[in-house]
């Protein structure tokens, strides 16, 4: 196994397909928590976790020899980078690809003298919380739009 990253446009067709899976496995994840909430509340909680194109400063890939097995990225937030969509497809976790991407985020946020990293992550994204705060993430409050996802978890790691 050699894990490499790879730095590609947000709209590159394999981060895209990365997002997707993501997206997949999200909503099958949270689908009792969002059948809970309002109208008015899953809209609030889509808009939180809507992504721009134009905001993502950087998109990252980590690949597995030629496959693509995982994606994060990285937009601003004030004096801040906030890390965007960190997944790693299923079949591919325990070989260490979500702590590259993290890395890399880190030193690529570290050359832009951002002030930290934040993110926002769900509560039953056990695995991924677990991964944060090995990296130094702690618990904040939520920021931003995350404040209207009541089952989101935010976490921020100073520079």
């Amino acid at each position: 196994m050699s894990l490499t990253v790879e730095w590609v446009d947000w709209l590159d067709p394999r981060a895209v397909n990365q997002r997707e899976l993501m997206t997949v496995e999200t909503t099958a994840m949270y689908a009792d928590r969002q059948a809970a909430l309002d109208e008015a509340g899953r809209n609030a909680v889509n808009a939180a976790l809507t992504v721009a194109p134009e905001d993502i400063s950087h998109t990252l890939l980590v690949l597995d020899g030629d496959t693509v097995i995982g994606h994060a990225a990285l937009r601003p937030f004030g004096q801040s980078l906030e890390v965007k969509k960190v997944f790693v497809d299923s079949r591919h976790r325990g070989k260490g690809a979500a702590r590259r991407l993290m890395n890399e985020l880190e030193a690529v946020a570290r050359e832009a003298s951002a002030h930290s990293l934040v993110l926002q992550t769900g509560h039953a994204q056990l695995p991924a919380m677990a991964l944060y705060e090995s990296l130094g993430y702690t618990h904040i409050e939520a920021f931003g739009e995350y404040a209207n996802i009541p089952f989101g978890i935010c976490y921020e790691k100073p520079l």
